[in-house]
């Protein structure tokens, strides 16, 4: 019944759902260089792909937050709804870096590029520190937050070695890091999945990390706490998940 209504109802809805929000944000590009407009949008779209999928997302620790603060937010990776899960969750304009390929996708590429997120091209040692650099630039001189995942993208079990450019990032820019851990998406969504399951994710925002008086020699000893505080959160957060599994699910999730 799962896969039925997963092929049947919420596939067709996301492709439509995201066909008319494209257009909608190419639209507005034209009127708001800024990306922020695109940025709604694409909010808007996020909760609409959560629905359509039955998906809920339960959120701790927002009060952490100053909405008109900046921040480079670091989070763990294990499923293509990470994203519209923190679109649809975190207050911050925030931008993101995504593979160079992705812009070659019509509308989600233009959307991409007129919203302001940054390709990354991981076959270019010297294209990446740019990209890298142009990141904390955007994010030090336009109060716009950065949203990355330090693990170089999704991870099918457990949390990967974390890389070092979020915490470069964030000293460069000099504004604060915030760990975040998303809990149980992985398994709705798992990689190399078509079938969509519904079901409820917590999605964890960690305290933020000062990073004034930081130099970028300390991005080793930051990027190690970024990987600690991120796998506290998901501990405690699966902790808290598990009483709401029901125990046939769990035995299928094993």
């Amino acid at each position: 019944m799962s896969l039925v209504r997963s092929l049947v109802f919420s596939t067709p809805l996301i492709l439509l759902s995201t066909i008319v929000m494209g257009t909608l944000s190419l639209i507005a590009s034209f009127f708001d260089r800024t990306g922020n407009s695109q940025h709604q949008l694409a909010r808007v779209w996020a909760r609409m792909l959560l629905a359509v999928s039955f998906i809920r997302v339960r959120v701790e620790g927002l009060e952490k937050l100053d909405p008109r603060g900046a921040y480079v937010f670091v989070s763990n990776h294990g499923s293509f709804m990470d994203i519209p899960a923190l679109l649809a969750s975190l207050p911050q304009q925030f931008r993101f870096f995504a593979k160079k390929g992705l812009f070659r996708i019509p509308l989600l590429g233009t959307h991409l590029r007129r919203a302001g997120h940054l390709p990354v091209d991981r076959s270019s040692p010297r294209a990446s520190l740019k990209t890298t650099l142009e990141a904390a630039r955007i994010v030090g001189g336009s109060g716009v937050s950065l949203l990355n995942f330090p693990e170089g993208g999704r991870s099918a079990v457990g949390l990967r070695e974390f890389k070092e450019g979020p915490a470069f990032i964030a000293i460069k820019a000099g504004v604060p890091v915030v760990p975040v851990a998303i809990v149980g998406m992985r398994e709705l969504l798992p990689m190399g999945a078509a079938h969509i399951r519904s079901g409820k994710v917590l999605l964890r925002v960690g305290d933020p990390i000062p990073t004034s008086g930081m130099a970028s020699s300390d991005r080793l000893e930051l990027t190690g706490r970024l990987y600690r505080e991120v796998s506290r959160l998901l501990e405690e957060g699966e902790l808290q998940q598990k009483p709401s599994i029901p125990r046939r699910d769990a035995e299928t999730l094993r």
